[in-house]
């Protein structure tokens, strides 16, 4: 599919974002890292007159300690996230949880705000950012204000940024040695199309910041219990078969050291 036709500018500064964002409001979309938006553009769910290209704009794109918390700039790339050495000691859950987005080429384009601000309830770092607590950074030509991450979705694919808003931070706590663990769900494509899409929940130790969560928008999914086994099949000698595994979710994990998701 091609997308219909749009203008592209691609500003030097986040002001100049922002200007452009005051003009043309709610015609006008933000490309950080282009893996969500331009899918969306070329099945033409998407038809914006303006492109505003801020991936290279480097006043977005840091990781550094303030105080209790970290700063992490809107347009710092996954791969960035999953190397730094400040995660790694302050907040290893993001660390990790970023190590989990896609395959290297999705790491490197994608950015921290561009998930965040496109709210998909399957995506992994609104997961980890809702575990911890965290808090988004928006800014607009009237201001700047900060929303706890709790209050910042409004359902699936929805936020309450408005129009001219860019998402230019996001805070986490700085989470030290605490215990923490993360876990993605993904049933099998045999089950079918509505079924392949994971669901993620992250959480803590810490009775401070820790909190088990899902995707944004999303419910958390109920257990489903196993089924009973069934009588031993034979192979063609007559020596019993390995039981049939179920088809259930395949899962993806990640813990700190001494922490087991669920009792495991």
């Amino acid at each position: 599919m091609i997308p219909v036709g749009f203008e592209y500018a691609r500003p030097d500064s986040v002001d100049a974002a922002l200007a452009l964002l005051a003009e043309h409001g709610e015609d006008a979309v933000v490309l950080a890292g282009g893996h969500s938006l331009l899918p969306v553009m070329k099945l033409r769910l998407a038809a914006p007159e303006l492109v505003i290209d801020i991936g290279k704009l480097a006043e977005l794109q840091y990781v550094r300690v303030e105080g209790e918390e970290i700063a992490i700039g809107a347009g710092t790339r996954h791969r960035t996230l999953e190397a730094s050495e400040v995660l790694a000691a302050e907040c290893p859950l993001l660390a990790a949880v970023a190590h989990s987005v896609g395959d290297p080429q999705v790491r490197h384009r994608g950015t921290l705000g561009g998930s965040l601000a496109h709210a998909d309830p399957a995506s992994d770092l609104p997961a980890g950012v809702l575990a911890l607590g965290g808090t988004v950074v928006l800014r607009s030509p009237r201001g700047e204000r900060r929303v706890p991450v709790t209050e910042f979705y409004t359902g699936v694919f929805s936020t309450v940024k408005e129009p001219d808003e860019l998402v230019v931070e996001v805070r986490v706590p700085r989470t030290g040695t605490a215990g923490w663990a993360y876990e993605k769900f993904t049933r099998r494509a045999s089950t079918g199309p509505s079924s392949r899409w994971p669901w993620s929940t992250a959480g803590s130790g810490s009775s401070t910041w820790g909190r088990p969560r899902c995707g944004p928008g999303r419910p958390r999914p109920r257990s489903r219990a196993a089924p009973r086994s069934r009588r031993p099949r034979r192979s063609p000698t007559g020596t019993p078969s390995p039981p049939r595994t179920s088809r259930g979710p395949r899962s993806t994990v990640a813990t700190s050291p001494g922490c087991s998701p669920g009792g495991r």
